[in-house]
C-alpha cells in the first residue's frame, strides 16, 4: 500500500514538473513584459500600440494608470495561475462544451451551464468579474451586441473569481474594489454589482471550486460561443485576446447564414 501511495505521489510530482517546464518560457516572457511595463515611457508606447489595433466602439483601449504596479509577486502569481488554467482547460474549439455547475444569481439555484441553452440557438458565454478593467470597460459594448442579436442567440455572463482583488493584484482602474471571494455569498454579492451595470442581464456565478473558470480557462476574462453543446468560437485570453468585435463578427456571419438558409428553403 505504501509503495502504491509513493508511486502516485511520484507521478503527480513528475506531472507537475513537466507542466512547469512547458509553461515556463511563456511565463518568463509575460514576466519580462510586466517588468518593462513598470517603466512608464514603455507602458505608454505599448498601450498606444494596443489601442491602434483595437476597434474603437466594440473594443475600447485598455487603460492602465501610472500608479499601478505591474511587476509584483501578486501579479506574477495571477499570470502563472491564468496560464496554467489555459493550458489545462477542457474546452476546445470543435469539441464538447464542459457542462460545469453554476449558480443563478437571482434565484440562487444551482444549475449546469448548458441548461441555459435554448434549443439550437447559440449560447454566448462571457466570463469576467467586476475588478477586471478591460471586462468592465467593454461591458457596454457587450450589452449592445446582446440587444442587436437577441433574436438569434442567447447570452450569459459567468462571474468568476476576481481578476484584481483588493487583497491581491490590486488595480486602481477597477471600478470596484472587491476582496477575494471566501464563500459563495461573497461571489453572489459581487455579481449583484455587475447586475446593476447590466440590468436585466443573465448572470450566473461560478461555484467555489472554480470549475467553470478551470474548464474554460477563463481567467482573467474570456468569450466563448456554444452551439449544439459544442464550442464553435473560443476567444483569446484577456486582456489582449478579449474582443467584442470578434463576437459581433461571428454573430453577423451566423445571422447571414440563417437568412440564406431560410431563403434557400423558400426557393425550394
Amino acid at each position: 500500500m505504501m509503495d502504491d501511495t509513493g508511486g502516485v505521489q511520484m507521478a503527480r510530482a513528475l506531472k507537475h514538473a513537466a507542466l512547469s517546464l512547458m509553461l515556463l518560457p511563456r511565463f518568463l516572457l509575460a514576466a519580462l513584459m510586466l517588468w518593462l511595463l513598470d517603466f512608464l515611457c514603455i507602458r505608454k508606447k505599448v498601450l498606444l500600440k494596443m489601442g491602434e489595433r483595437q476597434d474603437g466602439s466594440d473594443d475600447p483601449p485598455v487603460c492602465v494608470s501610472d500608479s499601478n504596479k505591474m511587476f509584483t509577486l501578486e501579479s506574477l502569481r495571477a499570470v502563472w495561475y491564468g496560464q496554467k488554467l489555459d493550458f489545462l482547460k477542457s474546452a476546445h474549439l470543435g469539441h464538447a462544451a464542459p457542462n460545469t455547475e453554476v449558480v443563478l444569481v437571482q434565484e440562487r439555484r444551482q444549475v449546469r451551464i448548458l441548461d441555459c441553452m435554448k434549443g439550437k440557438r447559440p449560447l454566448i458565454l462571457n466570463f469576467g468579474s467586476c475588478s477586471c478593467p478591460p471586462f468592465m470597460t467593454r461591458l457596454a459594448a457587450f450589452q449592445r451586441v446582446v440587444s442587436q442579436y437577441a433574436d438569434i442567440a442567447d447570452f450569459l455572463v459567468v462571474y468568476i473569481e476576481e481578476a484584481h482583488p483588493s487583497d491581491g493584484w490590486v488595480s486602481s482602474d477597477a471600478p470596484f474594489q472587491i476582496p477575494k471571494h471566501r464563500c459563495l455569498e461573497d461571489r453572489l454579492r459581487a455579481a449583484q454589482l455587475m447586475l446593476s451595470e447590466v440590468p436585466g442581464g443573465n448572470v450566473v456565478v461560478d461555484n467555489m471550486d472554480n470549475s467553470s473558470n478551470a474548464a474554460y480557462g477563463a481567467y482573467f476574462e474570456r468569450l466563448y460561443i456554444v452551439r449544439d453543446e459544442r464550442v464553435v468560437y473560443q476567444g483569446g485570453r484577456g486582456p489582449e485576446g478579449y474582443r467584442i468585435s470578434e463576437l459581433r463578427n461571428w454573430l453577423e456571419q451566423y445571422r447571414n447564414d440563417v437568412v440564406n438558409s431560410q431563403t434557400a428553403v423558400l426557393h425550394v
